[in-house]
């Protein structure tokens, strides 16, 4: 669209969700940032309103061997009407749910492109306005869709998104967070039209923190099976959505611009890499081990180099990506016909697996776990409720108990490169390890501590976040954690092609890297042994029959339960917690004596924290967590808490040990507990000191002194009047 032709055109999807209403989403384009290539504002329901705007650069970057398309979201605090609360008021780097919803849009729109595009596009999505009972994300996914639509590039959308959760037994799409809260299951779809089906091309799924609670109730657990429905259920919102946008993209959408493909080679290359190295390749790739395999291949390729020079004088990368091509085709040819994969293994088996627990000293749990190739150690931390994330985003969670955190350093592949703050897709392998888990863990009420998980991904061939879920719950139950049940995850792959005339599809179980690279689907399930916590899903087929995916779905569960067995073996019921964690213990006072707890500018709380040597967080509803290493000095501080929460009325003659805290000239004033003090007069002191006379009170008391003193008398005010508690003289 031209700067001077301001022609608004819109077009709405309607999406009924019967008894839980009507979600209208509503594309418009024209009116905002008309000079992008294409822009489009979706609203939902009026009151969430996201602008995605996508450009591409005039030259292809014909240096790069990848796609360079780069999506932005960025969040503003205005959309919910809020000031940062960062020390600049200004909104800085992108928050965990920004990049988490890049990798929403960047999944299924990369592969929609027309293969070997090497101009630069770039999508940004800027949040305008968000209604605090939204989800942005899978608006974000249509805006994202619906620009790339009207911006005239070789796109093979529109993709349409949909979040759907099961709810009261009902498939909902767009929930908002409460109806959430009721949901056994929550799933993000995208997909795009395939004839007269959808085909689903990206799943985003996982249990939430009231799923187990809700089938204690009598609701549908979210077995492999409901997730299968799930898929089903999705596509006509998908397809609704997708109508809309080629509505809008009819009467507004730029004519496709020509664009320069690269190839990765051309036919002549992958002819004479054939004709040279097949059969060598072949061979080659039936061997077992990773860095053999590797470094065979590695010669082969470089014989071949040398063997093509001449021929191919100029077009070495050519010869390389042909050569790459000819591994993948011979990989899944193997597969496809003998049913015997790279490493040897048949389509079903796991490679071997050890978990321990224990591994470092220390720290407050524990794990190593090894698949094949894959190594994990995960690390519980636990603490206070105080050191509990702080959020600052456009969700309406403003902390985050359980923080899981993956790191992926470049030598668990055996390479180099740069160490430092964790990259995008180090923090979406967090995140899907975290969600796994997150059912499973118990309630703040239960167990009430914030816990840090760290995943450390020191060998990598194949599915380190299915591994991090499966070491995160070693080391949680090593820490003491009463998770409702354990959980593991394994990494699925689905090779399909035609063999003999007929499509053939085989599932392979616990993938490793090469296979990932080569096959048409890849999907990662967690799980306990009751059902599935977690589900991530990509795929490069247009549409997968129904019966595949259940297959699919039961022959990861079934390697889900393997692994569950192994772990159990390791450790299958919660450690006693290391002595170098906190004892949380928790109190509840009334609401009305939190003053006194924390007293005159934190005067009493801060003195019980530095004399006891607990650490206290005060809860608004009256909740104390009192927290140390020392479990006699959580005690200790609980019980001067409770003096304060629960006054006890002194009486006369009781003892006390006490501390001086004032010195005057006419006594000394005598702490008997939090809140409460009495005065020692002067010739209570001298009885101390055989009833001789003292001139100064300071030459023989000091404040901080533990004196034993006892009730001697209490005026009608309630001042109290101590006397000490003498030694008896020996006879």
């Amino acid at each position: 669209m031209s700067g001077h032709d301001t022609q608004v055109h819109s077009s709405e999807a309607v999406i009924d969700n019967g008894k839980f209403g009507k979600r209208i989403i509503r594309f418009e384009t024209g009116r905002i940032a008309r000079q992008a290539a294409g822009s489009a504002v979706v609203t939902l329901d009026e009151d969430t309103m996201l602008l995605s705007a996508t450009t591409a650069s005039k030259n292809p970057k014909d240096q790069f061997d990848f796609f360079p398309l780069t999506v932005d979201v960025e969040e503003r605090m205005y959309a919910v009407g809020r000031i940062p609360g960062s020390f600049f008021r200004r909104e800085g780097r992108p928050s965990e749910d920004a990049i988490l919803t890049c990798r929403l849009i960047d999944r299924p729109l990369r592969p929609s492109f027309v293969k070997g595009l090497r101009n630069e596009v770039q999508i940004v999505v800027t949040v305008l306005s968000l209604n605090p009972a939204h989800l942005y994300d899978v608006v974000a996914i249509n805006a994202s869709s619906m620009s790339t639509q009207l911006a005239g590039l070789p796109f093979s959308g529109p993709i349409g998104g949909v979040r759907i959760a099961l709810i009261d037994g009902q498939w909902v799409a767009f929930p908002t967070h409460s109806e959430l809260e009721r949901a056994v299951f929550d799933m993000v779809v995208a997909g795009r039209i395939a004839g007269n089906d959808v085909a689903i091309m990206m799943v985003e799924a996982e249990a939430t923190t009231h799923t187990i609670d809700l089938i204690k109730g009598g609701a549908q657990a979210p077995t492999e099976e409901i997730v299968g429905a799930g898929l089903d259920a999705a596509k006509p919102f998908i397809k609704t959505l997708c109508e809309a946008q080629l509505e809008l993209a009819k009467v507004a959408a730029k004519p496709t611009a020509e664009f320069p493909v690269f190839l990765e080679y051309q036919s002549d290359a992958a002819e004479a890499v054939a004709a040279k190295v097949k059969d060598t390749t072949a061979k080659a790739l039936t061997i077992v081990s990773k860095a053999d395999r590797e470094a065979k291949l590695e010669e082969i390729e470089s014989g071949l180099l040398e063997a093509l020079a001449t021929e191919f004088e100029g077009r070495e990368k050519e010869v390389k990506s042909a050569f790459r091509s000819l591994q993948k085709k011979l990989v899944r040819e193997r597969v496809l016909r003998e049913k015997v994969r790279i490493d040897g293994r048949g389509p079903r088996d796991i490679r071997p697996i050890t978990a321990e627990v224990e591994v470092v000293p220390r720290v407050h749990g524990s794990a190593l776990f090894e698949r094949g190739e894959t190594q994990i150690m995960g690390i519980t931390t636990l603490n206070m409720l105080k050191m509990e994330q702080q959020l600052d985003t456009l969700n309406p969670e403003t902390t985050k108990r359980y923080m899981h955190n993956y790191n992926f350093p470049p030598y668990s592949t055996g390479e180099t490169g740069r160490v430092g703050s964790p990259k995008r897709r180090e923090i979406g392998h967090g995140a899907l390890a975290e969600r796994a888990l997150l059912p499973v863990l118990p309630t703040r009420e239960e167990f009430p501590y914030a816990i840090r998980q760290v995943s450390e991904a020191f060998g990598s061939n194949g599915s380190t976040s299915m591994g991090s879920v499966c070491a995160s719950t070693l080391a949680l139950l090593n820490a003491g954690v009463p998770l409702k049940a354990p959980v593991a995850g394994i990494a699925m792959g689905l090779i399909s092609d035609d063999v003999d005339g007929k499509t053939e599809y085989v599932a392979i179980t616990d993938i490793l890297g090469a296979e990932d690279a080569f096959g048409d689907m890849d999907f990662k399930v967690a799980g306990t042994k009751e059902f599935v916590t977690a589900l991530q899903l990509d795929t490069k087929l247009d549409g997968i029959p129904a019966s595949v995916l259940a297959g699919a779905l039961l022959q990861a569960k079934e390697a889900r339960l393997t692994i569950l067995g192994i772990m159990n073996s390791a450790i299958d019921t919660p450690d006693e917690m290391s002595l170098l964690a906190p004892r949380i213990i928790t109190v509840k006072i009334n609401p009305d004596q939190i003053g006194a707890v924390i007293g005159p500018k934190g005067k009493v709380i801060n003195e019980i924290q530095d004399q006891t040597g607990a650490e206290i967080s005060i809860e608004d509803d009256g909740t104390i967590y009192i927290g140390s290493t020392e479990g006699a000095a959580a005690e200790a501080a609980k019980a001067r808490v409770m003096a304060i929460a629960n006054p006890h009325v002194p009486s006369v003659g009781e003892k006390y040990n006490g501390t001086v805290v004032k010195i005057a000239n006419f006594g000394a004033f005598i702490t008997l507990y939090p809140g409460k003090d009495g005065l020692l007069h002067v010739s209570q002191i001298r009885k101390m000191h055989g009833g001789k006379r003292i001139e100064n009170i300071e030459d023989v008391m000091k404040v901080g002194d533990q004196i034993e003193v006892v009730i001697g008398e209490i005026d009608e005010k309630g001042k109290l009047s101590l006397e000490p508690v003498l030694a008896d003289k020996p006879e």
